[in-house]
């Protein structure tokens, strides 16, 4: 039997499963009682005692306090390298206030793009511009916001239905949102494909990578003018790339020289830190050709850690019906809300002066593997991107920005 395993969400993932099917009841009890313990002693090293119990003594100490310096500190560790704890603290309550700001959220109607849009949006942001796969889920979002924040907050919401995964579409969506507008102050890519079995778009290119990344690409690059034209006149923009610790696990074989290889079915987990490596390596690229240029956009990719969202509710299922339900239930104490996940992308958001960083919860910068920092893959990954997008959408796409050397 051989098992691959990474958890996020609080999902385990199997690559291949033993064919006596009941031994899957005993994962959840496996988990909590040999893989658990195990990882913390092997993966995760505290400097000092002090190290860990920092956060808490910043606030009040309480079982709330104690669970959510857990969370930080498993979002830190699970999927990738050991880290330090205790080095910073941020929370949604020190989001400066964004009034006269505008921002854009992709995929902000639930989940981690919900808990961004709330902040945002309960910290004065005057025009905010949210993207929403589902046309329901979008409206669901404004009632919700109408009833926590009040009829003003859905007032200066924009909501737009849009698909990642279909480039044209989204190059319309994103000239939508920049001709209602002068000014964008924050870019939020959030909009992703989950841990879900292989399948291709519309453009016979692998879905995880047309949604996650490549349609990213596209949103971004067609909001450039605007943000541009933000930064020019003196203000700090940021963008933020969602990525993930799982970044760290892609198929080692990872080069992006041809849709023959993004097509390749690595399996579910596989092509989804796949598409977490393109988020990542996006920003690396963003930062070396639009940053350098553009000393006021800071762009910057972030990890949530394990959040309850879609993903753990719904995608799972669809890829490892049995197995993520029980992993679901096993690490459900340890999974952070739609609001404890958004920290470390508000922070990236609103509050980093810096550029060209990998921000883990709560706000501690960390450098991500080798392959997130390597220049020729994201030279490889955005050369790739402009050839498909000009060649299945149109060209005018693929020249708006990217891959942003004339930037």
């Amino acid at each position: 039997m051989r098992i691959q395993h990474a958890l996020h969400n609080g999902i385990i993932w199997s690559a291949s499963l033993p064919s006596t099917q009941w031994l899957l009841h005993l994962v959840p009890v496996l988990f909590m009682a040999v893989f658990l313990p195990t990882t913390l002693a092997r993966r995760w090293r505290f400097n000092t005692l002090a190290s860990f119990l920092g956060p808490l003594n910043q606030r009040k100490s309480s079982t709330q306090a104690v669970m959510q310096a857990v969370k930080d500190t498993i979002a830190q560790n699970f999927g990738g390298k050991a880290q330090d704890v205790g080095r910073a603290t941020f929370s949604l309550e020190e989001v400066p206030d964004l009034s006269g700001k505008v921002a854009v959220v992709t995929g902000g109607s639930e989940g981690i793009g919900y808990g961004c849009t709330h902040t945002l949006l309960s910290k004065n942001i005057s025009k905010l511009f949210v993207t929403s796969l589902r046309t329901e889920k979008g409206e669901d979002a404004l009632d919700a916001l109408e009833k926590e924040l009040g009829a003003g907050a859905r007032k200066r919401v924009v909501y737009l239905q849009n698909d990642n995964s279909d480039w044209a579409s989204t190059a319309k969506v994103a000239n939508e949102i920049a001709s209602q507008t002068d000014r964008i102050d924050i870019l939020i890519n959030n909009a992703a494909r989950g841990i879900m079995t292989r399948q291709l778009d519309s453009h016979g290119v692998d879905l995880h990578m047309s949604t996650n990344h490549i349609g990213a690409d596209v949103f971004t690059s067609h909001l450039l003018p605007v943000l541009k034209k933000t930064a020019d006149a003196g203000h700090t923009v940021r963008i933020v790339n969602l990525s993930s610790n799982l970044h760290e696990s892609a198929p080692p074989d990872t080069k992006f020289e041809s849709v023959e290889e993004l097509n390749k079915d690595y399996g579910p987990q596989q092509q989804y830190n796949r598409a977490k490596l393109a988020n990542f390596l996006h920003i690396k690229y963003l930062d070396k050709h639009l940053h350098s240029k553009h000393p006021n956009i800071l762009v910057n990719a972030t990890h949530p850690g394990i959040v309850q969202t879609a993903q753990t509710q719904e995608h799972i299922h669809e890829a490892f019906p049995l197995l993520g339900y029980g992993m679901s239930v096993a690490a459900q104490p340890f999974i952070k809300t739609q609001f404890e996940g958004c920290v470390s992308t508000m922070y990236a958001a609103t509050t980093t002066t810096e550029s060209g960083q990998y921000v883990t919860p709560p706000c501690l910068v960390e450098k991500g593997s080798d392959k997130a920092n390597d220049e020729q893959l994201a030279e490889n990954l955005m050369k790739l991107t402009r050839e498909l997008v000009e060649q299945k959408t149109r060209p005018e796409s693929s020249a708006k920005g990217c891959p942003f050397k004339d930037a």
